[in-house]
């Protein structure tokens, strides 16, 4: 693409733009902060290892200008998770900044992709809809991309057998609610529900549980060790914005953007896997679920619902 723009020079807004410059994604790349100064730095940081990576043309400051003209704009500003609060307690403390960061930037870039990082991102994106008024796709958010990645690198662990050749998704809500869809993972082809660990075992419902709660865990885990997550969320954010480029091919990602009606979920946005492409987040695959994980779903999306009506 010819220009991404990142809103928020935090540790997450800096290791997605770090990601970014090294995957060779955009020919010029922006970083804007409230803090003029820091994200003045952290481009003059970035500048310096210019010389190992693809021309690319940096910039940044503390003035929404930077971003004109951006064909994808992601936002991560916002209140850091605490540790021990959950992802949905953040979206009254980041709603009222979203209300008045979204104006100026679609002033400057009223063609952007909009890709929502910051959480609770299921919230946030439908908030970002909201006040955009946009339902086609071009509003999308991270979503359940990185717990998709967690969930595939336990696995990994557990049957030996390399992150790549794993299919499996995390759905729903990016936070605790969120559920797996394990009757339709797959290994090399075959229902994971069939293949036997590296110890010879099949992985019943209570190693099941146990993964799922690793998974929706992870983040505090990290975020008690470190202040915040960024690495992870990083990469995952790469492999969006590869599928957002206009020369790649479509992928399948659990992003969250709008629902379907026919799903009978609600006006909402969670994650299901989905095409993603140059256009945005796409028509989501026809979904194989138990009936249990139906149920699951639901409850996520409720989850989500309730915390959108009361910010609206």
């Amino acid at each position: 693409m010819d220009h991404l723009a990142i809103i928020g020079a935090g540790s997450v807004g800096t290791a997605i733009a770090f990601a970014a410059l090294n995957g060779g994604v955009a020919r010029r790349l922006s970083l804007h902060d409230l803090n003029g100064a820091k994200a003045k730095a952290e481009v003059l940081d970035l500048r310096h290892g210019l010389q190992f990576v693809r021309p690319t043309t940096i910039e940044g400051g503390d003035d929404v200008a930077v971003c004109a003209g951006a064909d994808v704009v992601i936002i991560t500003a916002g209140a850091k998770q605490r540790p021990g609060e959950t992802r949905l307690d953040l979206a009254a403390r980041n709603a009222g900044l979203f209300r008045s960061l979204l104006p100026p930037l679609m002033a400057v870039a009223p063609d952007a992709k909009i890709l929502v990082v910051t959480n609770p991102v299921d919230v946030l994106t439908q908030l970002t809809v909201d006040v955009t008024g946009r339902h086609d796709g071009t509003v999308l958010g991270s979503g359940t991309v990185l717990d998709s990645s967690r969930l595939r690198h336990l696995l990994a662990l557990r049957y030996c057998i390399a992150e790549r050749h794993i299919h499996a998704s995390v759905v729903g809500e990016h936070g605790d609610s969120e559920t797996v869809l394990w009757s339709s993972a797959t290994i090399g082809g075959s229902p994971l529900a069939e293949v036997e660990t590296h110890d010879g075992q099949l992985l019943d419902a209570v190693a099941r549980a146990e993964i799922l709660d690793q998974v929706r865990n992870a983040a505090y885990e990290i975020i008690a060790g470190k202040g915040a997550t960024s690495w992870g969320i990083a990469m995952a954010t790469a492999q969006i914005l590869e599928a957002l480029d206009q020369t790649a091919q479509a992928a399948v990602l659990p992003v969250t953007a709008p629902l379907d009606p026919g799903l009978g979920l609600g006006e909402l946005c969670i994650s299901l896997p989905r095409l993603v492409d140059a256009t945005g987040a796409g028509r989501i695959l026809p979904l194989s679920a138990t009936d249990a994980e139906r149920e699951a779903l639901t409850a996520s999306a409720g989850a989500v619902r309730d915390i959108i009506d009361n910010i609206r």
